[in-house]
């Protein structure tokens, strides 16, 4: 029998996208590299519009205020390697990046990609939100006519997206994973076309129930359910926010 796998957790605090997006990229190589173990990061970001690995042509129109505008009101702009559209990053929002190795019994993509959705439908049934998911779109998606049920794609009324996923995955060790809306500030997401998805909207635990939770108050039990999808352990949950560019420095 083969051991399990043990997942860390690593609360970033709330960072600036650049920074964080640098340390994915150096723990990943570690990853790769056996240097490390398999983490999990945790982050609140500052307002960020990121485009996927294509970059350009029609998620570059999903963007629909100028870079300039973006600026003005202190929202960066970053291309990245991940798969999927445009989306968004802010406060309020829990983000999970897993720097797992999946090899070698979970070596799919999508079956990856429904675990990361699987974990946030878990994380937010406790506070009173059924979610489920969609053939033609991935992430996580809630009916707001039936929120404390989730009746299915079919029977859904009144669809809108609570929790995105986009991943990327090097030797298939990953990379980025999920953002999960707690108290987004939900007007931000019309500055784009989220996911590329002009058909529904976007919603957040505190639209659909009127509770304030932090993001931190969430985290363990993010950890908790993500190791118990991917079949791992969780251990211990380390606060580096305040300890950020040490840790980019000593992975590099």
């Amino acid at each position: 029998m083969t051991d399990r796998r043990v997942l860390r957790g690593f609360w970033l605090g709330r960072q600036r996208y650049a920074a964080v997006h640098e340390l994915q990229n150096a723990l990943q190589a570690a990853r790769s590299a056996g240097r490390i173990g398999d983490s999990v990061l945790f982050v609140e970001h500052e307002p960020v519009i990121t485009l996927g690995r294509r970059g350009g042509g029609v998620q570059a129109a999903h963007v629909l205020v100028s870079r300039d505008a973006l600026a003005a009101r202190g929202i960066e702009l970053f291309v990245t390697e991940r798969g999927g559209d445009v989306t968004l990053h802010a406060p309020g929002q829990l983000v999970c990046y897993p720097i797992v190795d999946l090899s070698p019994d979970r070596c799919d993509v999508r079956r990856y990609v429904r675990d990361l959705t699987e974990t946030m439908r878990r994380l937010i049934l406790p506070l009173g939100v059924s979610g489920g998911m969609l053939d033609a779109f991935i992430g996580l998606w809630v009916d707001r006519a039936a929120t404390h049920a989730w009746p299915g794609a079919e029977s859904a009324r009144d669809l809108a997206k609570i929790g995105a996923v986009g991943v990327h995955l090097s030797r298939w060790v990953t990379k980025h994973g999920f953002a999960l809306n707690l108290h987004t500030d939900l007007d931000l997401f019309r500055l784009i076309v989220p996911c590329g998805i002009s058909a529904h909207g976007v919603t957040s635990l505190f639209e659909l129930t009127q509770q304030h939770v932090d993001v931190p108050a969430l985290i363990p039990s993010a950890l908790e359910i993500l190791a118990d999808v991917l079949g791992a352990e969780s251990r211990e949950i380390r606060d580096e926010s305040r300890s950020l560019p040490a840790m980019s420095a000593f992975f590099a």
